[in-house]
């Protein structure tokens, strides 16, 4: 169930990276 932390861990970094970081590509 480790993995399932990881993934969850990681979709919210992305979340909160794109909410910091808003379309600046």
């Amino acid at each position: 169930m480790i993995a399932l932390l990881i993934i969850a861990l990681a979709v919210f970094a992305y979340i909160v990276y794109v909410l910091l970081k808003p379309e600046k590509f």
